[in-house]
């Protein structure tokens, strides 16, 4: 049974601060097989630039950042030039809060939906959570207007199929989307997903996945 959920009450997006600018931002480490490709500016911190590996980095001269064929931006690091430390530590921190916000929002429409398998539903914009992995065996879609807001919080992992989708529809937008995961997240083969993760653990996309959001770990 698939179904369509629906729930009463608008809820608000979570803040990124400056998290924001980034399509990728972590602490830890950022890896990358070419040919992978990202539009938009990444950055890590407190880890140093040897932690951003596949990327065959140029340095600009400025050493505020680098660049890469991979990417359509910039890349940062913790170990440039200034001020390039003190912003991603301000980003890192809006990250960390935006991630707090996210898991701390009160009150969800929906509890433990699908016992976390969400393949085949369509689902309305609100929060839902769930304390086991959310899993995306099949396509799953989040029908709402452009300015509504899906929050999903796990204490698990998530989970998504090769090959499968996160379609938006009725004119909902990633940048209103938060997958909230306290564990770890892989995106299958040849999936694609929509949104803005927010991962306490790590962030896989496999071979050929497509996002469209940022990942922020």
């Amino acid at each position: 049974v698939t179904g369509v959920q629906t729930c009463a009450l608008p809820i608000s997006p979570v803040g990124l601060g400056t998290a924001g600018a980034h399509v990728v931002l972590a602490k830890a480490g950022i890896s990358s097989v070419p040919a992978s490709r990202l539009t938009g500016d990444i950055g890590l911190s407190p880890a140093a630039a040897s932690f951003v590996t596949g990327f065959s980095l140029v340095a600009d001269a400025t050493n505020v950042f680098s660049t890469s064929t991979q990417v359509l931006g910039k890349v940062y690091a913790a170990s440039y030039a200034a001020p390039t430390a003190s912003r991603l530590t301000t980003a890192v921190s809006n990250m960390e809060s935006a991630y707090t916000d996210a898991a701390g929002r009160p009150t969800p429409d929906f509890t433990e939906l699908g016992t976390g398998n969400i393949g085949g539903k369509t689902l309305a914009p609100g929060l839902y959570k769930w304390t086991s992995t959310i899993t995306i065996p099949s396509d799953v879609t989040l029908a709402g207007g452009l300015n509504d807001v899906w929050i999903f919080q796990t204490s698990g992992d998530l989970s998504m199929a090769a090959a499968k989708s996160v379609i938006l529809s009725g004119g909902a937008q990633a940048k209103n989307v938060f997958w909230q995961v306290a564990g770890h997240v892989t995106l299958g083969e040849n999936s694609h997903f929509e949104g803005i993760l927010l991962c306490k653990a790590d962030i896989t996309l496999q071979t050929g996945a497509t996002m469209n959001g940022r990942a922020l770990a």
